[in-house]
């Protein structure tokens, strides 16, 4: 079986797939300066992007792991995008926890892993 990596440097893909399993790297969002629901809604566009170029898409995510910068202050606006953004009927298993993330203006980052059509 075949391993497939799109969007690659020195150091990651943003892309890897393998055995009808679409795994992408942590996304945040573009504008470091804005608040929770501003980060939320452009990780969540680039996770669609990602996605769609891999060939599957947010309907058939299996698992997201949700990393905020600070979980109370942060985790209420990061879920009212979510559920905006996540069509009925389709929840993957998830976990949200408090980290310490890479740049201090980032508020939030998400993991995804997806299955193929």
């Amino acid at each position: 079986m075949s391993i497939q990596r799109q969007l690659t440097n020195e150091r990651l893909s943003q892309i890897v797939t393998h055995n009808g399993t679409v795994y992408l790297a942590g996304q945040v969002g573009d504008d470091m300066n804005a608040g929770i629901e501003k980060q939320t809604r452009e990780a969540l566009a680039s996770i669609e992007r990602l996605l769609d170029l891999a060939g599957t898409d947010k309907t058939r995510l299996l698992s997201v792991t949700i990393y905020l910068k600070d979980i109370d202050a942060d985790f209420a606006g990061m879920n009212a995008v979510w559920d905006k953004w996540l069509p009925k009927g389709v929840a993957p298993t998830r976990a949200t926890v408090e980290a310490k993330l890479c740049e201090p203006q980032i508020l939030v980052e998400l993991s995804v892993v997806a299955a193929l059509p």
